[in-house]
């Protein structure tokens, strides 16, 4: 059988952990920086401002930085409804070779915003790094489940979100005043993620494309085996080649399946509905909330501002360990069982919350224990629903549906994540830690939809996937 080896991690490092970098710390970069970055556009960039309040409420000031956060989110949708047409045109590795233009031109405009006194290079440079985050988030768990031998493709596959959560982490570090958030520092912040694009440069052309791309997509048998060859090692090959063959000739009386097609063809339906839900139920799980809510809890605390960056730094910290030990159980446990315990630690710890933030003010450990809940959420999170949605498209679908149903996925998450972006603010002002109630609600929706709809895909090829859903028609 198939395991891990020299190669198959350099590949997997080359491909994914810099595609996923540019993910992870594009998500986490602009939270410490804000302060200093908004008295820039006070003071420097913006004109017709109120420099007699804060630059934090200056209403010009916010306006302009709520859109360099927003931007972002509406580059990954773009980045998501690009990514099955760049997937099939330019192959998975290609597209991920050619994706880091994007890189270089965002780090260039945002990193030289400053020097140029011009917001617009911000957000535009926002824009393009959007973009760039949208396509690998499609192309890398893509290239990955394509690699990655079906007994290791659930470890591999968590291998994307470890690294976005290792490098929000990253940001957060590296934007504390003492390292990069200051006022002359802060452009180095965004002109960082031209180095990870630099390597991947280096080192991703040493690797072989897909080689089930190379056979389904292209035809080419000989590069295929050669590429399968060079990931296995001394490994033999010739049952993978078989399965692939046996794709392809299926694939031959399916060809190339359409975004029309993959929504009125019942067998891919069912699947796209399932993927659908995993991606927004991501999004919807709360987690963004209880990051933002996090703050404000470590204020009720009584600590103060540098000790909150601290324990939100501890937060990312536990994200991480819990990320490296789904990835050490996902093989084990299987997809669907870290899937419902996550959604259902959630559930525990966003009731606990709601219920505990209404006594915060008459008894002051009660914030102690709000702490201890917002913790356990994040670990929960990162179980199963942080990084399972990711890789649980790819697997759910054969080749010819694989990039138009990627696509579809990570739009939606993208889509999920700006509507929850722009929604939680003004929801929070109005329900205060009620707000939570909304989120539990979801949270139970998707605990039923997991246990009784998501199909366990653990050791399965993707033929025994796809045959499940024939046989469910």
């Amino acid at each position: 059988m198939a395991g891990i080896n020299g190669r198959l991690v350099f590949a997997i490092v080359s491909s994914t952990c810099w595609s996923a970098f540019q993910h992870g710390y594009n998500t986490g970069v602009l939270n410490a920086p804000q302060e200093v970055m908004s008295e820039w556009l006070q003071k420097d960039a913006l004109t017709g401002t109120n420099l007699t309040i804060p630059a934090t409420k200056d209403p010009k000031v916010t306006t302009v930085w709520s859109v360099a956060v927003s931007i972002y989110c509406v580059g990954g949708m773009i980045g998501g409804v690009i990514t099955g047409l760049v997937a099939d045109r330019l192959g998975r590795k290609g597209g991920l070779m050619w994706n880091n233009v994007l890189v270089f031109l965002g780090a260039g405009l945002q990193g030289f915003s400053k020097m140029a006194n011009s917001s617009e290079m911000l957000i535009v440079g926002r824009l393009f790094i959007g973009v760039n985050n949208g396509l690998n988030a499609g192309l890398a768990p893509m290239y990955l489940a394509e690699i990655s031998p079906v007994s290791l493709r659930g470890s591999i596959g968590t291998v994307y979100q470890l690294v976005i959560t290792m490098t929000i982490l990253l940001s957060q570090v590296l934007g504390l005043e003492t390292v990069l958030g200051t006022p002359s520092g802060w452009p180095w912040l965004f002109a960082v993620t031209a180095i990870p694009a630099v390597v991947q440069l280096c080192t991703l052309p040493l690797c072989p494309e897909s080689p089930k791309y190379l056979l389904l997509n292209k035809g080419a048998e000989l590069h295929a085996q050669r590429a399968l060859n060079w990931l296995r090692g001394d490994v033999a090959v010739h049952g993978e080649m078989e399965e692939m063959h046996q794709e392809a000739e299926k694939n031959k009386v399916s060809k190339k399946v359409t975004l029309r097609e993959l929504f009125a063809n019942g067998q891919l339906r069912q699947p796209l509905i399932m993927a659908i839900v995993v991606m927004i139920a991501q999004q919807l799980s709360g987690i963004n909330a209880v990051m933002f809510f996090s703050t404000y809890i470590f204020t009720q605390a009584n600590l103060n501002e540098m000790q909150s960056q601290y324990a939100t730094l501890g937060m990312g910290g536990m994200n991480v360990v819990m990320t490296v030990i789904s990835l050490l159980l996902v093989e084990i446990a299987g997809r669907k069982t870290l899937l419902l315990v996550g959604f259902m630690g959630m559930f525990i710890c966003t009731v606990g919350l709601c219920v505990a933030s209404t006594y915060t003010e008459y008894y002051p450990w009660v914030s102690f224990l709000c702490i201890g809940l917002v913790i356990l959420f994040v670990v929960t999170f990162a179980v199963g629903p942080g990084s399972i949605p990711w890789f649980l498209v790819t697997e759910l679908f054969n080749q010819s549906a694989r990039p138009a149903a990627s696509s579809v996925a990570v739009t939606v998450n993208w889509t999920a994540n700006f509507i929850v972006s722009l929604s939680f603010l003004p929801l929070f002002t109005i329900l205060k830690a009620n707000v939570f109630i909304v989120f539990a609600v979801f949270q139970v929706i998707f605990i039923l939809f997991i246990w009784k709809k998501i199909p366990e895909t653990k050791n399965k090829t993707v033929e025994e996937i796809t045959a499940m859903f024939r046989q469910q028609l």
